[in-house]
């Protein structure tokens, strides 16, 4: 038993996460918000307008900076369940065994929302909150249906002014993404230069890629030349991603021989031009006027220079090196050529294999979509599964709490209910680092409120005026770290109810007390049935090995001459299962009982998987070169043998008690030294070592 949980929560309470600051979407937040307000006050009454706001506040975390088709539909069905939540929430107050069901039933759809990504998540707590707090108060059907409505209108308006450019700058949103992956790929360009990459450690950009083919699959289905130049520039990313790791290892080969590190140096020198003219495509995607032919010029003669002054011999490893950078160095001028002149808006050839060489395209057809978000649900749907149990706790714990504010004699218990759906998380620090703050976080903007009060306070437009100032503090900063945004959301929502008429110093008293209660019952429901991220690394771990096997499996068949199209859709499968993997051993080794020997274990398994993967993007990385070596003879024979190591790590994992009943675990993967492929063979010797660890790690079993 270690300190580590301690110092896990410790990290989440100050954590600021500065990339997730937009201040783009915090600006047109605050004014949905506003005119949201004012609007509702104006034509109706200042309660409408508190209704019209709080629709407009809870859709207005759907927002993002991703594609318009996206967002788009993402706020619209945020704005419809929103709606929903109100009405359902105003009706079932009439009773309270009728409240505290159908708050207990979409807590539980809530929590099973987690399975299907965060934003799914992130929707269904904040419909939570929006039934519990219309729970509250009892309405007739027809003003229930009409806050509905209002809340709903709130939404919209968001939604059109994060959406009303959408008609005259389509593909603005994809233009900035891509934009932001070759700023990425320019600085790792810089890095690598100075430091060649560590093979201990995931390859970089690898959530950023990840998250930008998500965001551009919808253009798959879009064949119009500005589509296809977007998916071209994001498709020639990922190929300069990959030389530029191989450059960067190949620049380290170099310098470890006296006699090549002039040649080092000068390839240096066309990482380094090769770095600046990538960061001036992400600056002309990001709408700045930037000149690039001068630097690609220069980066032509640096090239040119190269292979006059460095000409390897005819035998010998150094010969097979100095030939395989020459290779790697015209590989990436032309890709970056190819990519600068698509980022300038010139015709470029179609990015698409033809159809038969293609793998199904990401976007699904939305019955697709349908069904396999209802298949996920389903498998989700037992005691097994970290999901399930975390809606299981959310709705037993949220009717708890519901009750027993019900039961009292307190007022606004809705923040009782409130407090456990935001607090209540699938993981041990996510739920302990929100609930302290949680806590901690409404008494110091409960203060705040009381100051303001006192000194400020001065009538409606004055209130409006500092509600709009928290909703700019809380979606400026507060998605960088919790504690702001409880401050500033604390605040806001006491602002929120002074202009309905309700005294102040009432709520926020009220405020205190139930959400104190409602986060410790959040914090106790946790203690008491806990879910354990240790329960389930094996098995994100096994999937990790099993994406990277059917990863390695299409590099090899592409060098067998299969089209290199097909390794798209199962890179991009493995990038996002090493994101989760990283994720779960990174919450496993905080949780309390896991030892700092588990720990290491675990992160020991990432890291030789990591060397794996940098091994085989080595040997995928020469399939774009315009000269490509034949494939050796002993390919097919590495290839067998490398899936039938990664089965049976992947099932020992699985399956650990039937490990123990092995003698051993076969990770050999020999490669025979032809006098040829030197390079390739390296790779090849880097990927067995790599099995090799990986075997003797989990077969210590320390990780258990």
């Amino acid at each position: 038993m270690t300190d580590e949980p301690i110092r896990s929560v410790w990290r989440a309470l100050i954590r600021f996460e500065p990339q997730k600051i937009v201040p783009e979407v915090a600006v047109r937040n605050t004014i949905g918000f506003t005119l949201a307000v004012i609007i509702g006050t104006v034509l109706a009454s200042p309660s409408t307008g508190v209704v019209a706001g709080l629709g407009a506040l809870n859709v207005c975390y759907s927002d993002g900076t991703d594609p318009y088709q996206f967002r788009a539909r993402r706020m619209l069905i945020a704005t419809l369940l929103v709606g929903a939540a109100v009405v359902f929430g105003a009706l079932s107050a009439h009773s309270n065994v009728a409240a505290v069901t159908v708050a207990a039933v979409w807590a539980f759809a809530a929590g099973m929302l987690v399975a299907l990504g965060s934003t799914a998540g992130d929707i269904g707590v904040v419909t939570l909150v929006t039934l519990v707090v219309f729970a509250a108060k009892p309405l007739p059907v027809v003003d229930a249906l009409e806050a509905g409505a209002v809340a709903a209108g709130g939404g919209l308006l968001q939604t059109l002014l994060s959406t009303f450019l959408w008609p005259v700058r389509r593909y603005e949103p994809e233009q900035r993404i891509i934009g932001a992956i070759y700023g990425d790929l320019s600085r790792i360009a810089e890095a690598f230069r100075l430091a060649p990459p560590s093979a201990a450690k995931a390859p970089p950009m690898t959530r950023q890629i990840s998250d930008a083919r998500d965001a551009l699959a919808p253009l798959d289905r879009d064949h119009g030349a500005e589509a296809e130049r977007q998916v071209f520039l994001l498709l020639q990313a990922e190929r300069i991603r990959l030389s530029i790791l191989n450059a960067g290892r190949l620049q380290r080969r170099l310098a470890r021989d006296d006699d090549g590190r002039e040649a080092a140096t000068a390839f240096g020198a066309i990482l380094e031009q090769s770095s600046a003219i990538i960061g001036l495509i992400g600056q002309r995607l990001r709408r700045e006027t930037v000149s690039m032919s001068a630097a690609i010029s220069r980066l032509t003669a640096d090239v040119v220079a190269f292979h006059r002054n460095f000409v390897p011999g005819d035998t010998g490893f150094r010969a097979a090196l100095l030939r395989d950078v020459q290779r790697q160095s015209v590989t990436l001028r032309s890709q970056i050529r190819s990519a600068a002149w698509a980022a300038s808006g010139k015709n470029i050839a179609p990015a698409r294999e033809p159809a038969a060489a293609q793998e199904p395209t990401v976007w699904w057809p939305w019955r697709l979509r349908f069904e396999g978000h209802r298949a996920r649900l389903l498998a989700n749907l037992s005691l097994d599964s970290t999901v399930f149990r975390h809606a299981v706790r959310m709705a037993l714990c949220l009717a708890v709490g519901d009750a027993i504010g019900r039961s009292v004699g307190l007022q606004r218990t809705y923040w009782i209910p409130m407090t456990i759906a935001i607090v209540l998380k699938p993981d041990f620090t996510g739920t302990f680092a929100r609930g302290v703050l949680r806590i901690g976080g409404t008494m110091a903007g409960l203060v705040l409120a009381t100051l303001l009060f006192r000194f400020i306070h001065g009538g409606v437009a004055i209130d409006i005026a500092l509600m709009a100032l928290f909703t700019l503090l809380l979606r400026w900063t507060g998605p960088a770290n919790y504690g702001i945004f409880v401050i500033a959301v604390s605040a806001l929502v006491v602002l929120m109810i002074s202009v309905t008429g309700v005294a102040p110093g009432n709520v926020i008293a009220a405020r205190a007390m139930n959400t104190a209660l409602g986060g410790s019952l959040a914090l106790l429901a946790y203690a008491v049935w806990p879910t354990w991220e240790k329960t389930q690394t094996r098995a994100v771990i096994a999937d990790l090995l099993d994406s990277y096997r059917a990863y390695t499996d299409a590099v090899l068949r592409a060098y067998a001459g299969e089209p290199v199209s097909l390794i798209d859709a199962v890179r991009a499968r493995a990038r996002r299962v090493r994101s989760n993997s990283q994720a779960s051993v990174d919450r496993t080794s905080g949780e309390p009982g896991v030892t700092a020997r588990e720990a290491a274990s675990l992160n020991a398994i990432l890291v030789s998987s990591h060397s794996f993967v940098h091994a085989v993007m080595a040997m995928e990385s020469r399939l774009y070169r315009d000269r490509r070596d034949p494939a050796p003879a002993w390919l097919p024979a590495f290839g067998a043998s490398v899936e039938r190591s990664l089965r049976t790590l992947s099932a020992a994992l699985r399956n650990p008690d039937a490990m123990a009943r092995r003698s051993r675990i076969d990770v050999e993967t020999p490669v025979p030294g032809t006098g040829g492929n030197e390079l390739m063979e390296t790779e090849a010797d880097r990927v067995r070592t790599s099995l090799r660890s990986l075997g003797e790690e989990i077969a210590k079993r320390d990780w258990l």
